[in-house]
């Protein structure tokens, strides 16, 4: 099949190199010359500056001029195309509405190609991207407009976790496509003939409004699971004595009708999906009068738990972050990616900056040349307070206290090179619960605070005796 991807971001890239991966003729198209160049050139530090992803690069290396080629004029290869996929961004507006400028900007220019084509065989355009529910209608329409002759409409949501896309897209949980016409489902069945039948893929046709329905249930519900453990969970261990958190996790979900997934406790979720796509439900409930207090609700715990430590630092610890220099662990919004949208470490520096800290010494792994973007002076002259560096020792060298961010591998046996980089009095904000030998460092004298966990002072516990608070 002739397939056209519209829009090279982590979507767009990722799900045009998984179906060359199958043997289909793939134009990856995007009006971003230079994303276009660096794609093209093959180049693992081009490719990567946009859309860093396990796995990816190989398979783009490996097909690249034989089924995946990246364009930057979609005119030149319209002609016999079988499909066309929209993975465009939609971000939030101010009162969370999705913004649909460059999805609609985009579909009537590709209208008006497709009205102009020679070969008028069927093609069908499917949204990937993320659009409130009726927005394939809407594509309907303005394909009427164009005169498109021979088109189809229909919605394909994507479910990708990022630091697992190019796993997911090889084995989906399922595949989702949303149409009204047998023709264009005949054409999306044959893009997706290794999933049609599987014994463990959910291969699910239904209407487009449905499709459109379930990536935004989805991803409202695996945020409420986040947000019912750090607002519910992680409050009880905080609040009451002995409450072993860990313990707490485990019983609750030794129930099979109870997922373990989200029974993680943390300072927040982040990333390009659930808060954006959570606030444009709301939106769309509130506009059709129905009542968003639970949406509501988990919005706004997963938008509290990513400073209150540091409220809990000062309530708590007795800390002034005044004029004190900070260790920031994490950038990306979680593990294996440099994406830092929405992520956790944005409103964490905002914060410390607005409470006066001296300096924050900052290290990712993969996020430092993603978070000079977001944290340019020329923005914000606070961020000239933010230095990064290479290394954790690097980033705690010289520091007052420790906040950790993510969930970072490396981050899990830190306490040693605490021990060994900084002194006590030093206080641990531990947002991701990744030091387990934690009370090692509370005998020898650090502070530590953790999600999920009363504050424990200097000397509070000694080894044995750490499971009543962890």
């Amino acid at each position: 099949m002739k397939i056209i991807v519209v829009g090279t971001g982590f979507v767009g890239l990722t799900h045009a190199a998984v179906c060359s991966e199958y043997g289909h003729e793939v134009y990856a198209y995007d009006i971003d010359h230079q994303r276009i160049e660096a794609y093209r050139s093959c180049r693992p530090e081009a490719i990567e500056h946009y859309v860093h992803e396990p796995g990816l690069t190989s398979i783009i290396l490996e097909n690249h001029g034989r089924y995946l080629f990246f364009v930057d004029d979609v005119e030149s290869v319209i002609e016999g195309a079988d499909a066309l996929f929209l993975c465009l961004p939609t971000p939030p507006k101010p009162d969370g509405s999705s913004d649909l400028s460059y999805y609609f900007a985009a579909a009537r220019y590709l209208a008006e190609l497709l009205a102009r084509r020679r070969d008028q065989r069927r093609v069908v355009v499917i949204n990937k991207s993320t659009v409130p529910i009726g927005t394939a209608r809407q594509l309907e329409r303005v394909l009427r407009e164009y005169n498109v002759p021979n088109a189809g409409v229909a919605s394909n949501p994507e479910f990708l976790p990022e630091g697992d896309a190019v796993e997911k897209s090889r084995r989906p949980d399922r595949v989702v496509v949303g149409a009204d016409n047998e023709e264009d489902f005949r054409i999306i069945r044959r893009i997706y003939s290794q999933f049609v039948n599987h014994v463990r893929i959910r291969y699910i046709e239904t209407t487009p409004e449905t499709a459109e329905a379930i990536k935004y249930v989805a991803n409202t519900l695996l945020l409420t699971y986040i947000s019912f453990w750090n607002g519910v969970g992680a409050r009880l261990a905080e609040t009451f004595p002995n409450i072993i958190m860990e313990d707490l996790k485990r019983g609750v979900t030794a129930d099979a009708r109870i997922s373990t997934w989200g029974s993680y406790v943390s300072n927040g979720a982040g990333g390009s999906c659930f808060g954006k796509d959570i606030q444009s439900l709301i939106y769309q409930l509130k506009t059709a009068g129905q009542s968003v207090d639970i949406l509501q609700s988990v919005y706004g715990i997963n938008e509290y738990q990513k400073t209150y430590l540091i409220d809990r630092a000062i309530r708590e610890a007795g800390v002034s972050f005044n004029n004190k220099t900070v260790a920031l662990l994490g950038l990306a919004f979680k593990q294996r990616t440099n994406d830092m949208r929405d992520s956790s470490a944005l409103k964490v520096v905002e914060a410390l900056l607005g409470r006066g800290v001296r300096s924050i010494r900052a290290y990712d792994p993969m996020a430092l040349r993603e978070a000079r973007k977001f944290f340019d002076p020329e923005k914000n002259h606070l961020f000239e307070r933010i230095s990064y560096h290479t290394s954790v020792r690097e980033a705690l060298a010289g520091t007052d206290m420790l906040f950790i961010s993510t969930d970072w591998e490396e981050f899990r046996g830190l306490s040693r090179t605490i021990e060994e980089t900084v002194s006590p009095p030093y206080l641990v904000i531990d947002g991701r619960r990744m030091i387990p030998d934690y009370t090692e460092l509370v005998a020898a004298g650090y502070g530590y605070l953790a999600v999920g966990s009363p504050y424990m002072p200097p000397g509070d516990a000694l080894p044995g005796r750490g499971r009543s608070r962890l």
